[in-house]
């Protein structure tokens, strides 16, 4: 049955509502950021730019990298945003926007996350790029959508007991990063990690600045949790609710974080933006390796 206009909202240019993107403006590669200004600084290494299109804090170009077509798209901050550009995405290659049908042959996109974030272990140092195996998210995205089978609910049982979490503030899930992309971005340049995704900065990441958090003992929990070997090693605001939509709607993820802040040394890079320059470079050259 064709989709409902008020489910698949569509521009009259032909563009999806919230990205203004059309079809053809989308590459089978994707790469997210965060911040709407950080996508000109990754198409800059573009050898050509075919599309630059900006509505709201959704960002985007599409062109060339040594050959290879890529989308790098901003989506502001946190799993909110990503609900809007991960469907957004998927039905820009898996709707006919024509007929307003899901196609029966789906297209599967690769999807690369460069993103910053605070490590919660004091043995990962700043400045260092870490690929996160594994995400938790705090946040209660993907309990909106049929997605136990995507999820590792034995882990998500052993967060809630070992951290002592409130479970008033949202049931932890955790989803998986796709192995092929993991292994195609991992070198001797890389960490791999079990990221924490937080539904805000202050809060939600143990701040306290005018405001008391119900857990004050929170980030010390989050780093003394360990399971079957497994220690959450960072805090960020994306990465899970792109593993789980990724998983649900049958795309590749990554979430590449370039560690600026450690939580536990109090330390904060002082080249931060050299830092994230520098996993852009790495990003593009691991994929046309």
């Amino acid at each position: 049955m064709p989709l409902k206009e008020s489910e698949l909202i569509i521009n009259p240019d032909g563009s999806i509502y919230h990205l203004n993107l059309r079809p053809e403006d989308v590459a089978n590669t994707i790469i997210t950021v965060g911040d709407p200004d950080r996508v000109a600084s990754v198409s800059k290494y573009f050898d050509t730019i075919e599309i630059k299109k900006h509505k709201r804090e959704f960002n985007t170009h599409t062109g060339t990298y040594k050959g290879k077509r890529i989308t790098v798209i901003s989506t502001g901050i946190g799993t909110d945003n990503i609900d809007i550009v991960f469907n957004e995405l998927d039905a820009l290659v898996n709707i006919d926007f024509k007929t307003r049908e899901i196609k029966q042959n789906l297209t599967s996109l690769d999807i690369i996350r460069i993103g910053t974030s605070g490590a919660i272990q004091a043995d990962i140092p700043i400045n260092s790029f870490l690929i996160s195996d594994l995400a938790v998210g705090f946040d209660s995205l993907l309990h909106f959508y049929d997605s136990e089978a995507f999820q590792d609910l034995d882990l998500s049982k052993e967060i809630i007991k070992q951290c002592n979490w409130f479970t008033k503030k949202s049931d932890p899930y955790v989803v998986k990063a796709h192995k092929d992309l993991v292994n195609l971005f991992s070198s001797s340049k890389t960490i791999n990690g079990f990221t924490a995704t937080n539904v805000g900065f202050y809060g939600p990441q143990g701040r306290i600045l005018r405001l008391q958090t119900q857990d004050n003992n929170l980030n010390s929990r989050l780093n003394q949790f360990e399971f079957n070997n497994l220690k959450i090693t960072n805090l960020e605001m994306e990465t899970a609710g792109i593993y789980g939509l990724s998983s649900l709607l049958g795309h590749k993820s990554v979430s590449l974080n370039a560690i600026l802040a450690n939580r536990m040394t109090g330390q904060f890079s002082e080249n931060p933006s050299e830092i994230v320059e520098d996993l852009i470079k790495y990003t593009l050259e691991k994929l046309v390796e």
